[in-house]
């Protein structure tokens, strides 16, 4: 287990490495910082001096050099447009970003695995059929329009819930769902294939034959197995969701991290941008590196491999 955990230790390490790589020198081919700094009214006597006294006319991989050096200690510069600390702006909006994510992970997976388990013990069935149902209007349906629908019938009509704002828990119940819904099909079919080929296999019939109980087989020997697919996809769509929350954040007013993205989108707050998508590809890289970790420990045969 030590040995397989380093080398994805060192693999998840590389990714992130080259992650920051491609990310700084797309944002430096994006647009000058310089002009960008120095605002729309300045001369070009103004943007020399920036990019000469912030380092912006050494080459390429000297200024990454010297930005991964100043990032590997925690230190991402200072906001273009808020003049202050990169670190302490991303350290402040992260939490509401990651509770978002974990909110909307939880929702797919208490949604998905239970349907996804019953459409595989009754298959062709009215509980297949609902799954079925439920995957095909989550692929359908975009999150955005969604989350609209969710804010005049909750929101407007009925107001049970607040549409803006991340002051309580209750901000976070529509974002949740509105981002959680689009990665359930995904799980519960991977759920349902999952099963259906660990029910016919020859050890759930030996179980069974040794009178097992039903639940005993389910779950102890069934899904276990059967989930081993779903740890690593949950990963990933955990990632995308972290990822993808800024249409969510926007739409719900929440001050995160998807947020803070778009703003230094219009902003060209390279700096900001920068280290936004660095940090999301890290967590993003180090969820697909527990997930690892999870099936190994789950599966021995993993490890081996």
């Amino acid at each position: 287990m030590l040995i397989y955990s380093l080398k994805r230790l060192g693999v998840a390490l590389l990714v992130a490495f080259a992650v920051s790589m491609i990310t700084f020198a797309l944002l430096r081919f994006s647009g000058d910082p310089a002009a960008a700094m120095a605002g729309e009214a300045a001369t070009e006597e103004d943007i020399s001096y920036i990019r000469t006294h912030y380092g912006f006319d050494r080459p390429l991989y000297e200024q990454y050099g010297r930005w991964l050096g100043n990032a590997l200690q925690g230190d991402f510069g200072q906001s273009i447009y808020l003049k202050v600390p990169v670190a302490g702006v991303i350290a402040e909006k992260a939490p509401v970003t990651m509770k978002l994510g974990a909110f909307a992970l939880t929702f797919a997976l208490v949604l998905a695995i239970p349907l996804g388990v019953l459409a595989a013990i009754r298959p062709n069935s009215i509980f297949d059929r609902v799954a079925l149902t439920i995957a095909v209007v989550g692929q359908a349906l975009p999150s955005f329009f969604f989350a609209l629908i969710m804010i005049i019938f909750f929101g407007v009509t009925l107001r049970w819930l607040p549409i803006s704002g991340s002051a309580s828990w209750k901000n976070f119940i529509m974002p949740s769902i509105a981002l959680g819904y689009y990665a359930t099909p995904a799980i519960m079919r991977l759920t349902r294939a999952g099963m259906l080929d660990v029910l016919a296999s020859d050890y759930i019939r030996t179980a069974r034959a040794k009178g097992l109980r039903p639940g005993v087989v389910l779950f102890k020997h069934a899904l276990r197995n059967a989930i081993i697919p779903v740890v690593s996809l949950s990963a990933v769509q955990l990632g995308f969701m972290l990822g993808g929350s800024i249409v969510i954040e926007t739409i719900f007013s929440l001050n995160g991290l998807g947020n803070l993205a778009w703003l230094s989108i219009q902003r060209s707050d390279f700096e900001m941008m920068q280290a936004i998508v660095l940090s999301v590809a890290t967590f993003y890289i180090l969820l697909t590196f527990l997930a690892d970790l999870l099936n190994a420990f789950l599966d021995p045969r993993i490890r081996v491999g």
